[in-house]
């Protein structure tokens, strides 16, 4: 009997065993919804999210030249045997400066011919004079002066052409005049600088014969620089000329000088797809040199777009989050993506609808308060 009523009371409780419900699931934690303390709520502040213009950042790869309108590449006007050099590579010129000096027979050649073609001219000058005296005491006709006085306008001819000669081969008037009162035949010819600046390139030794179409020294002003960069062909759309643009020089530390783009090409280079554009930048204590590397930073058109202000962003897992307010004195970390900062605002790319309201002030404190229960476990 006493067994009989064992096995009743083991079969009862195996039964409510199986009958028994399971215990309920605990109810999961989100990781990104935080519920601050009053004291921290007081410190945050809420807004919805606004709209405004803003201007896209193209980055382009360039680097500094020379302005092209501040450049000088200076020859010899005539062909002679370089005899002295007075300038040197990094040199400070003006206009006027003599560069060198070189010894040419075909300069002497043409004063002489100069010299020749004066004295004839002064020679036939001289004889309608007199055929003119003759006239008027009727010793000779009206066609013996008429014939010197063509003899005198042939001379003069040969005259105005020896000197444009000598000024072509860079004799000024001043020297046509010197040299006519010595009579004498200077055979050196200077190489003058035609620009101040600099003497960026060299490309004679002396004792070298040089030819007029020889370029012996570059001059540059570097006083201004041209920064050139190539825009992809699918941005060229959002570049035009008189835009801002900001230039970065990794050299001088990444320093920024500003500037607007003065050009932007009308080809596309077919071997890059790219365009060219171009802005100048001033460059008076010089620090900026040609052929340094340099990103260009052009602002495109300004566009309305979702904004936050930058104070708003949460870099989390190198991605920019923003706190949302999830109602109920509770706020939600949201990833986003967001454009670089301009004047104190980031454009939301996505991630954030219209209506949001998202932490302008107190995010970073806030993302603190979630990490730190978060730790806690709950």
């Amino acid at each position: 009997m006493k067994r009989l009523s064992l096995l009743a009371i083991l079969s009862f409780l195996l039964v409510a065993c199986k009958e028994a419900p399971p215990p309920a699931p605990a109810a999961a934690i989100d990781p990104n919804l935080v519920t601050p303390p009053l004291t921290l709520v007081q410190q945050i502040k809420v807004e919805p999210v606004g709209k405004a213009p803003v201007a896209d950042i193209l980055r382009v790869a360039g680097r500094i030249d020379f302005d092209e309108q501040r450049v000088a590449r200076i020859g010899a006007t005539v062909t002679g045997r370089v005899t002295e050099l007075m300038a040197n590579l990094g040199d400070p010129v003006k206009a006027g400066s003599v560069l060198a000096k070189l010894h040419s027979t075909e300069l002497g050649n043409a004063q002489l011919s100069w010299l020749k073609a004066r004295a004839q001219s002064e020679l036939t000058g001289r004889a309608v004079d007199r055929a003119r005296q003759l006239l008027a005491a009727d010793v000779i006709g009206s066609a013996e002066l008429q014939r010197r006085d063509n003899e005198h306008s042939v001379a003069q001819a040969e005259q105005r052409a020896a000197a444009d000669q000598l000024r072509v081969l860079g004799i000024s008037d001043d020297m046509l005049e010197k040299a006519a009162q010595s009579g004498g035949i200077n055979s050196i010819s200077p190489v003058v600088a035609t620009l101040s600046g600099v003497v960026v390139e060299r490309k004679v030794a002396k004792g070298q014969v040089v030819q007029p179409a020889d370029a012996l020294f570059t001059v540059a002003d570097l006083s201004r620089v041209w920064v050139i960069a190539q825009v992809p062909e699918g941005e060229v759309m959002h570049v035009q000329a008189g835009q801002s643009v900001v230039v970065e020089v990794p050299a001088l530390g990444h320093g920024k000088r500003t500037g607007k783009l003065i050009y932007v090409g009308d080809i596309v280079n077919p071997d890059t797809r790219t365009v060219m554009v171009r802005t100048e930048i001033e460059n008076q204590d010089r620090t900026l040199k040609p052929a340094m590397l340099a990103t260009m930073l052009i602002k495109a058109r300004p566009v309305e777009r979702l904004v936050v202000p930058a104070a708003a962003a949460v870099r989390e897992d190198n991605e920019d989050h923003v706190f949302i307010d999830a109602g109920e004195g509770r706020f939600r970390l949201v990833k986003v993506k967001l454009g670089p900062e301009q004047e104190g605002r980031r454009a939301v790319l996505s991630g954030l609808p219209e209506d949001a309201k998202v932490v302008t002030d107190g995010a970073f404190h806030l993302n603190n308060e979630r990490k730190r229960k978060e730790l806690e476990g709950g």
